[in-house]
């Protein structure tokens, strides 16, 4: 049991950093406009997190949980194994101010385990093509959703001032970076409590009933949900200022209508995946929907060297964490055995 809490304690703590990292999706384009301050920012984004964690489901969970590695090969090891993987890349990214998808980090991370303790055979393949599909379509769907939300923004107010047309914006910033938020917790926060449920569900370990019950078959308890919730918004809190800094500065310049019109076409992308089950990448998805206002004033608006090196840490984000959790997974077998 104590191997178990250990592992919670772990998962919250990728959560944390998953908030870190992620609080510049939040909030890079608020900061970036000057609508909120930085301080303002992480507090507005941190709030809406929690606040995601009633009325939007556990359909994310349900994936990362039963969808990503066969249940019935997770042992506590291999979970541990896939955390840590998920952690080291995730600090080192944040450490260096790479945007990165925490997300793809995590399924990375277990993949990489169980393929090292059983093989491919492991892997749910239905679950892993539905996030592999969305690597390339979060960030394409955020920018034809910004771009168009930009176009039609801007010929609706084409008779208005710049100065009457900023200041609506600046209003409407605060409803579509909470909207954001509220997405980016629904969607990010469910995939620990993922991590957490299937731990329990599969853990050798007694587990007491009041802390799973586990007649009730996979499910998300209650208190899972809340810490899930509490870890990622005090990681957003605490905000990966490096990441922050190359979200809203440096991919491209934005005022407040960009800015809404980025947040809006995001939200929408992850509400709706949150809510179909699909784990999403909420960097890739902002990433996206920045370039996509960026385009509508010109291409060369876009910073698309430091978009390249993005792009770069997306595409090996899966393969290093995984290579990661499968040698940690390695060391721990090989230690057991010799022990044993």
């Amino acid at each position: 049991m104590t191997l178990v809490v250990i592992i919670i304690l772990l998962a919250l703590l990728f959560d944390f950093l998953n908030g870190m990292n992620d609080a510049a999706n939040s909030i890079a384009t608020v900061v970036s406009t000057r609508v909120l301050s930085p301080r303002l920012a992480v507090a507005w984004a941190a709030f809406f997190n929690f606040v995601a964690a009633f009325g939007f489901g556990v359909a994310v969970a349900n994936t990362i949980g039963k969808s990503i590695v066969d249940p019935g090969v997770v042992t506590e090891e291999l979970i541990l194994s896939g955390v840590v993987g998920a952690i080291v890349w995730t600090h080192v990214c944040t450490h260096y101010g790479i945007p990165i998808s925490v997300s793809h980090a995590l399924i990375g991370g277990l993949a990489g385990a169980a393929i090292v303790k059983a093989g491919t055979g492991t892997l749910v393949m239905g679950g892993l093509y539905k996030v592999l599909v969305f690597i390339a379509l979060s960030p394409l769907i955020g920018m034809v959703a910004s771009f168009c939300l930009m176009v039609s923004v801007s010929w609706i107010f084409r008779p208005w001032s710049g100065r009457k047309v900023d200041r609506l914006f600046r209003v409407g910033q605060l409803v579509s970076s909470a909207a954001y938020s509220l997405g980016h917790g629904t969607n990010d926060a469910q995939k620990t409590m993922g991590i957490i449920a299937v731990l329990l569900f599969s853990a050798e370990a007694d587990v007491p009933a009041w802390l799973y019950d586990r007649s009730l078959g996979f499910h998300v308890p209650l208190w899972v949900i809340l810490s899930a919730h509490t870890a990622i918004s005090l990681g957003t809190l605490t905000g990966g200022w490096r990441v922050i800094r190359t979200m809203g500065i440096k991919l491209t310049q934005l005022k407040p209508v960009g800015g809404f019109c980025a947040e809006t076409g995001g939200a929408l992308l992850l509400l709706g995946t949150a809510l179909s089950g699909i784990p999403v990448s909420t960097t890739h998805t902002i990433a996206g929907a920045i370039m996509g206002v960026g385009a509508t004033r010109r291409i060369s608006a876009v910073r698309w060297g430091i978009a390249g090196r993005i792009v770069i840490a997306w595409l090996i984000t899966i393969p290093t964490s995984a290579t990661v959790a499968g040698l940690l997974y390695y060391l721990i077998s090989l230690v057991t055995h010799m022990n044993g």
